[in-house]
């Protein structure tokens, strides 16, 4: 190989890295000495060194190096079958001959380093000898040890690359300071080696105590015990079990055990979530509960004891399908007042039994304090026994950043919403559509902005409802936020919008946002109708207040 102008080296200082062998036309070649489990496909490409660096005029002196026009020729005997940059991810080398080309990109000339070497007049070493790259190893993601899977290996053209946490990242639910990464010990044996990813189990037990008060629901307490690594199958073989944590743990299942006694409302429950169910080779969720509700309405009481099976499946990180069966004997007792039909129908006890199907898609950035992303969620339900009717939802909610500081606080944030549901004509009176409230339309008291009969709230078969939220901070450590709101909608007794039982209700109020009291911030609203029926219930000032340890 010749070359136009005379090779000069300069003094770099030795590194583990990479050896790149470029020609003077503009072409390069990466391929590195590092173990195969510091490369994946989950970060920068290797980057290439330039026609005039030095490490190209060092392995262009080198006389065991053949080259041809686009092409560099290794000796067999000093290469091993490698995949570098520009080969095809998923063919083996059929010889130890690849591709170079070069990318415009500035970077730094890399030395190079190991085996054989070339010295430059400062006497530093510099490597001509390639050794090989490796990948990770093939990763099984079916559920069924199908490692054969080509969605399982690299895609061609791909290039090896630094390896990073995949799915996993430090501050996870189940994880203390994340997981490390760290190549196998193995000799190299080929294209792939073992990963070794050592992480450290945090605490995945939460015992709870906590004490919330509301305009809805008045006061009410509540004991949880809450378990994310809960293995059913692991049983204990001995006290020693019990003892050290160990029984009924290691499965990644979830046991929620929850009591909420309350002035109001009394909530019993338990939930066992089995999030990694493999059917048919495909990855699903399940869910499985019991509960024991009791409610104390304006106008009856109400307790149902039930259970749910429920099903889901993720078709994307975003969108997911759910089905779910519903079960419960259903009380209605101690009526405020007798005589209204749709109330006498539904005394006593009665079966509900129903099937629902749901899809869901969203993208909001959280669940509690949102300030970006949509929400958008459809279901359909069909009920049987003593009642049979079919039901359907729709709801979309929408959040949109309009500023914030350079450090991401100071979120100023508008939210919308609309929901609309229909019922079927033997829909009990337990299972209508009720609004009023401050998690409906605020500026009403509970179920207040909802149909009467001969002044008990029957609800209604029809429900369209909405709102538009502006949300911005008051102080600089986001803790205290205000906002401005007007909800608005309607329930009717058939499918149907009459203009004059149309509510509106416009107000302002404060989000409290206290680290130790939990994620729910303090909501604390005063909204007044402009828009309402005379028979409604008005309750200007709604609230929420959670504290949970």
């Amino acid at each position: 190989m010749s070359s136009s102008k005379d090779a000069t080296l300069t003094r770099y200082p030795r590194q583990s890295s990479c050896l790149a062998i470029a020609l003077p036309i503009l072409f390069f070649v990466g391929c590195a000495t590092t173990p195969l489990s510091k490369y994946n496909q989950s970060a920068d490409l290797l980057p290439p060194v330039t026609a005039d660096s030095p490490a190209a005029a060092a392995a262009e002196s080198h006389s065991d190096i053949k080259g041809s026009t686009g092409k560099v020729q290794l000796p067999s005997d000093r290469m091993e079958p490698t995949v570098v940059r520009g080969q095809n991810g998923e063919e083996p080398a059929a010889n130890d001959s690849f591709d170079a080309f070069y990318d415009d990109r500035p970077r730094q000339p890399m030395p190079v380093s190991g085996g054989d070497s070339v010295e430059n007049r400062d006497q530093q070493v510099f490597d001509a000898n390639v050794e090989p790259v490796q990948y990770g190893a093939p990763y099984d993601t079916s559920g069924r040890g199908d490692y054969g899977d080509p969605d399982n290996y690299p895609p061609p053209g791909s290039y090896p690359r630094r390896i990073g946490p995949p799915t996993i990242r430090p501050g996870d639910i189940g994880f203390g300071d994340g997981p490390d990464y760290a190549e196998s010990s193995q000799p190299f044996t080929g294209r792939y080696a073992d990963l070794e990813v050592n992480v450290q189990e945090q605490q995945t037990g939460r015992f709870m105590f906590g004490v919330g008060v509301n305009s809805d629901a008045g006061l009410t307490a509540q004991v949880v015990v809450d378990e994310y690594n809960f293995d059913w199958r692991r049983f204990p073989r001995g006290v020693e079990d019990v003892m050290n944590g160990t029984a009924f743990r290691g499965g990644g299942q979830r046991l929620r055990i929850e009591a909420v006694p309350g002035s109001q409302l009394q909530r019993y429950m338990i939930n066992f979530t089995e999030p990694y169910l493999v059917l048919g080779g495909h990855q699903f969720s399940l869910n499985l509960s019991g509960y024991l509700y009791d409610r104390r309405y304006f106008d009856w009481d109400e307790q149902r004891l039930g259970g749910r099976v429920g099903l889901g499946y993720r078709l994307t990180p975003d969108l997911t399908l759910n089905t779910n069966i519903r079960m419960e004997n259903v009380n209605i007792n101690d009526p405020r007042i007798r005589g209204v039909t749709e109330l006498e129908e539904v005394l006593g006890d009665s079966s509900l039994f129903t099937g629902t199907v749901a899809i869901r898609h969203d993208t909001r950035d959280s669940p509690f304090a949102p300030t970006e992303g949509h929400l958008i969620d459809l279901s359909f339900e069909q009920a049987f026994g003593t009642f049979s009717y079919p039901r359907g939802t729709a709801e979309y909610r929408r959040f949109f950043l309009l500023r914030e500081r350079i450090d991401g606080s100071g979120r100023h944030v508008l939210g919308t919403s609309l929901q609309a549901g229909f019922s079927g004509s033997d829909t009990p009176l337990y299972e209508h559509f009720f609004a009023g409230g401050y998690s409906t339309i605020r500026g009403f008291r509970f179920r207040g902005a909802s149909p009467k009969v001969n002044d008990v709230t029957v609800g209604g078969e029809f429900s369209l409802l909405g709102s538009f939220e502006y949300l911005f901070p008051i102080t600089a450590d986001d803790m205290l936020k205000g906002v401005v709101f007007c909800d608005y909608g309607t329930i009717e007794e058939e499918i149907e919008i009459n203009k004059e039982d149309f509510r509106v209700a416009v107000g302002a109020g404060l989000r409290v946002t206290v680290p130790a009291m939990g994620p729910a911030p303090i909501a604390l609203d005063l909204a007044i109708p402009i828009a309402r029926e005379d028979t409604d219930r008005i309750q200007n000032f709604s609230f929420f207040v959670g504290l949970g340890r």
